[in-house]
């Protein structure tokens, strides 16, 4: 080979190396801007475990809040090629006008509900409840713990491309009304990075971890990462205490109304028995399981 010859081929790798790292950075910077209307759809603290909001130390039945360090480590997703086109964002409904910074539920006179689950715990059970629903013609919100992704970064897809919603529920779920304004920062921007890698977006939605409702200082740092607006819940029936399925499913139709966001988690084998339940008992009751944007709509 001439020396001409590999100087032109060293310039080429170089371009191409330059182009790549270029598009990587351009996938990771992007997203939709996201709509801020406060107003109609008022938090309401009813029908709530007072445990959310009293015990620092809750944990929303996910595990100790502390990580194990029996446990096995998060391993990172690697970052796609930068050959390979980002994934397309989803499509979402644009919010009602006067949606508020942090909506507890919906409009009360509708015939809506939303159905919303901590993403973490085996994907084996996951893929279970995702696949109930999927039966019944259900929509879910999944509001994901950024760890789970890592080690499960195939569950994000699979939750979009049967029409669920994703959310961000931070990076470790730990007590993050606890942290200082930079941790907690850190704990929603890592997660919204998983998120924007697997899916094109970082989703509509943050959820506090050990926590109901998020502080001001939580909501400022969500703010500033791209969340305009607070998932909360106004039905909690306690699924990560494990009850009986016919109790869970009890829990739920008992509290639940036209409006309500119910908290689940995934990784709970009574959530999946009982899901069936309690998708048959709102459909008596005339209700609808949707996602948190299209309740919101």
């Amino acid at each position: 080979m001439t020396a001409d010859r590999r100087a032109v081929l060293r310039t080429a790798a170089k371009l191409a190396a330059l182009t790549a790292a270029g598009g990587f950075l351009t996938g990771c910077g992007s997203g939709a801007p996201r709509r801020a209307d406060p107003g109609s759809l008022a938090v309401h603290p009813g029908n709530v475990d007072p445990q959310h909001t009293t015990d620092p130390a809750w944990n929303g039945g996910e595990g100790p809040a502390s990580p194990d360090p029996g446990a096995p480590q998060p391993t990172t997703t690697a970052a796609p090629d930068a050959t390979t086109a980002p994934p397309a964002p989803p499509v979402l409904p644009p919010l009602a006008p006067g949606t508020p910074l942090e909506v507890a539920y919906g409009p009360r006179t509708g015939k809506n509900v939303a159905l919303t689950f901590h993403g973490s715990g085996d994907p084996k059970l996951a893929t279970a409840l995702l696949e109930v629903a999927e039966q019944r013609g259900a929509k879910l919100t999944v509001m994901a713990v950024g760890s789970w992704l890592d080690q499960q970064p195939q569950m994000a897809r699979r939750i979009l491309d049967a029409g669920h919603e994703l959310g961000n529920h931070t990076q470790n779920h730990l007590n993050i009304s606890a942290m200082g304004p930079d941790q907690a920062r850190a704990e929603i921007a890592q997660c919204a990075e998983r998120l924007q890698r697997l899916t094109g977006s970082i989703g509509r939605w943050f959820r506090p971890s050990a926590a109901q409702y998020a502080t001001p200082m939580v909501r400022e740092q969500a703010k500033a990462v791209g969340y305009e607006h607070v998932l909360s819940f106004d039905v909690d029936p306690r699924d990560y205490a494990d009850p009986s399925a016919a109790e869970l499913q009890r829990r739920v139709l008992n509290s639940v109304r036209g409006g309500s966001v119910v908290a689940l988690h995934m990784g709970h084998q009574c959530t999946v028995d009982a899901l069936p339940g309690i998708l048959d008992g709102l459909a008596k009751s005339g209700l609808s399981p949707v996602t948190a944007s299209q309740l919101c709509a």
